[in-house]
């Protein structure tokens, strides 16, 4: 069956991370949405639908692609369920499917889906060993890449699996306790604290006390400080000290700013910060519970930073585009990355949607 993940409805609702990336493309668990169903499948899935597309005129039905809603986060007992049935009442238990409305939710799901993925990504297949020097509670739940190297550490599946990607490094004298991911080429600094469901994204760098939250790629919390019921985007740095609150003193409920209503909106009793690709935090930045930072932000200055900061603000200021560009240039080439062309219009375009 050829799948075609849409997401022109739900879009707006995942402010900030589908400004700059189609919703399939959230990582969630240890894989992106997209790459579970390809794991799942054993071939591609399509992502967006084509340009001009006007619905499925094909006479040959089993040549028809089916198309998914991009915010389903397929599992292998429903994508099985879904082939066999071919629709029906596929959304029945939320046990075995569940869809991301709102962008607080990946952290809420996160643990469910480090689950799945880890089951779905280790079946049928040996762990790398695992160094003496650790301490390991639960090894069966454990699993290490080719390349990982973990060393002097402890290691807690008790509560849920601990995956390790292809060549990460969790350093000396990490507290790791599941669910738990760090993915291929992430590190965790000397000394990091790790409550689960926590989820390091490729190439991130990981340090201080971290707890229920997801860094999708290529994004650094390398120093000490808090990160709690929080979603990080691509490319951010949350400078050193840098803390989010994800509990209000009164223990009342959090409300966030949903863009696509433009009004606060009850995201639960915990949410730490939502921040989109691109955006920097300076030292000791301390964030107010259930903050949303947009695309391409440069946050400095005294005092708590608003709950919702808007794609491509500087201090207090609008970011100039070509100095916002440059800067995000610079921090990729810190990862031996350049800025592409399809990413330089992309952040123009969203420029030119604030102004």
């Amino acid at each position: 069956m050829k799948i075609i993940l849409d997401d022109t409805r739900i879009k707006e609702h995942l402010y900030p991370f589908t400004q700059t990336r189609h919703t399939a493309t959230i990582r969630i668990g240890i894989l992106t949405i997209r790459e579970k169903w390809e794991k799942i499948l054993g071939y591609p899935v399509f992502v967006g639908l084509p340009e001009n597309f006007t619905g499925l005129s094909t006479p040959d039905e089993a040549a028809m692609p089916a198309i998914m809603s991009g915010n389903i986060i397929p599992t292998k007992r429903w994508v099985e369920t879904l082939l066999k049935e071919g629709g029906g009442n596929i959304f029945a238990d939320d046990n075995i499917v569940k869809m991301i409305n709102h962008p607080w939710q990946i952290f809420q799901y996160n643990d469910w889906a480090l689950r799945e993925d880890f089951e779905l990504i280790t079946a049928g297949r040996k762990s790398q060993t695992i160094s003496s020097s650790n301490t390991v509670i639960n090894p069966s739940q454990i699993f290490l890449e080719d390349g990982a190297v973990v060393e002097h550490s402890i290691l807690n599946a008790s509560a849920g699996p601990i995956y390790i990607g292809a060549n990460a490094e969790v350093m000396e004298g990490c507290m790791i306790r599941g669910p738990f991911a760090l993915c291929e080429g992430a590190v965790l600094k000397m000394g990091t604290k790790v409550y689960g469901a926590t989820t390091i994204g490729p190439y991130c760098v990981a340090a201080g006390e971290i707890k229920n939250s997801i860094l999708f790629g290529y994004s650094n919390k390398a120093h000490d400080g808090y990160l709690g019921d929080s979603v990080i985007g691509e490319w951010c740095n949350l400078g050193a000290g840098t803390t989010n609150s994800n509990v209000k003193n009164t223990a009342a409920e959090v409300n966030v700013w949903d863009q696509s209503s433009k009004k606060y909106t009850p995201a639960g009793i915990k949410c730490g910060l939502l921040m989109g690709d691109y955006s920097r935090a300076a030292i000791n930045t301390s964030f107010n519970t259930g903050t949303v930072v947009g695309v391409c932000c440069n946050i400095f200055g005294e005092g708590f930073p608003p709950k919702y900061i808007p794609d491509f603000t500087w201090g207090k200021e609008k970011y100039k585009f070509d100095k916002a560009l440059q800067d995000v240039a610079n921090w990729k080439k810190l990862k031996s990355k350049t800025i592409t062309e399809e990413e330089r219009n992309n952040l123009q375009e969203i420029y030119k949607q604030n102004q």
